[in-house]
């Protein structure tokens, strides 16, 4: 009986034994192969759907762009070697800045001589030397010069005022000169993208215009001060308080004597000195215009001044512009629109302040004037009375 009993007893307990070990398994951290496979194929499908090409979007115009669904991938892509083309600089360009005298359509009278000067930029990547020249490439020559070479070398990033002088046709009408600058091979380069493109003088030529107003005649009538008090006019060269006088056989900073009147000028002798003249008022008219000639006079070698226009206009004085000069052996001519003050009843001021310490700045205002378009006025003849004496009797005596 116990022979018999004993296969049994052990067949239960390995029944037994394999039971609880299915539990032990079922209950473990040990991933089901079904789920993790289930879990791969999730991944691929998704990995697959971000890849494939994505529906075109159509933006309504006035409404939000639509936004991307959820669970969409965007991935930027890169051509390999593809870059933004690099321009190529250039030896040779220039940028036109701004028209320093005579801005396009300004007014000029017939056969009048007039200096028109371009404010230019060196772009490229070579130097200007002065065996570069400003040299006319089309339109009206106004009798100007073919090409005039630089004064001065002009590196790249530096600017220079290129000048001309000009004869205007004596004929009314709209003149333009067209002009560029030559390289010291001959080779003809401007402004624009391409460096090809002229910048030009503009100008409308009119029959009748006179000086409406001489500020060298006037002079006088001008009340002088520097910042401590009054100064007499005429005053006396050399006067450390400083001093204006009239010439009118001035000498300029590059030697040449002029036939114009000018006013020489000297701010008092301290650190910014300044003197200045205030004029009488007068009524500015549309199309007038403030032009001088503003330079050092010839043999003041450490001249630096700045030379400046004011007006006083209802009790309040205003800047209209201002002039550095220094001895360099060059002159700067001034064109002034005075439009904006057109109907205005001002006194102008003619102001010279020394920059810095006063080193023999002698200033001159060749000719400062204001130019009035139109026929000038006739005056009106200044009649002398005559006194017709009376007639002398001689009393006869009776007999």
């Amino acid at each position: 009986m116990h022979t018999k009993q004993a296969p049994l007893i052990l067949f239960i307990s390995f029944m037994m034994i394999a039971q609880l070990a299915c539990n032990a398994l079922a209950n473990s951290t040990t991933p089901d192969a079904f789920a993790t496979l289930n879990g791969l194929y999730t991944a691929s499908a998704q990995t697959l759907e971000a890849r494939a090409p994505q529906p075109n979007l159509t933006v309504t115009p006035g409404l939000p762009p639509p936004t991307a669904t959820a669970g969409a991938a965007i991935e930027a892509t890169k051509t390999i070697g593809a870059s933004n083309p690099t321009p190529t600089p250039r030896c040779d360009a220039a940028q036109f800045v701004k028209d320093v005298t005579y801005a396009d359509g300004s007014v000029v009278t017939r056969n009048s001589l007039f200096v028109k000067i371009w404010r230019i930029q060196n772009v490229g990547v070579c130097s200007w030397t002065t065996s570069y020249a400003l040299a006319f490439s089309g339109g009206d020559s106004m009798n100007a010069p073919d090409a005039v070479s630089l004064t001065q070398n002009v590196a790249p990033g530096e600017t220079i005022d290129l000048q001309i002088t000009f004869n205007a046709p004596n004929k009314n009408g709209e003149y333009r000169s067209y002009w560029m600058l030559r390289n010291a091979a001959g080779v003809l380069f401007g402004i624009g993208k391409q460096a090809d493109t002229s910048f030009w003088a503009d100008i409308t030529v009119t029959e009748n215009a006179y000086i409406a107003y001489s500020f060298a005649a006037q002079y006088c009538k001008a009340d002088w001060e520097n910042r401590s008090g009054a100064l007499p006019c005429p005053g006396a060269q050399g006067d450390a308080n400083g001093f204006v006088v009239k010439l009118t056989a001035p000498v300029m900073e590059n030697g040449a004597t002029e036939n114009e009147p000018a006013l020489l000028v000297s701010p008092q002798d301290k650190n910014n000195g300044v003197i200045s003249g205030q004029y009488p008022a007068i009524v500015v008219k549309a199309g007038d215009r403030f032009r001088t000639i503003v330079n050092c006079q010839y043999g003041s070698n450490k001249c630096d001044v700045i030379f400046r226009l004011d007006y006083k206009n209802n009790g309040v004085v205003k800047t209209l512009a201002s002039w550095r000069e220094v001895y360099e052996g060059q002159y700067y001519p001034v064109d002034l629109d005075l439009s904006g003050l057109a109907g205005e009843t001002v006194k102008f001021i003619l102001i010279v302040g020394a920059n810095g310490e006063n080193n023999q700045d002698n200033a001159l205002w060749l000719n400062p004037h204001i130019l009035r378009q139109g026929i000038p006025p006739t005056r009106r003849p200044t009649s002398t009375p005559t006194f017709t004496p009376a007639p002398t009797f001689t009393e006869t005596p009776t007999p």
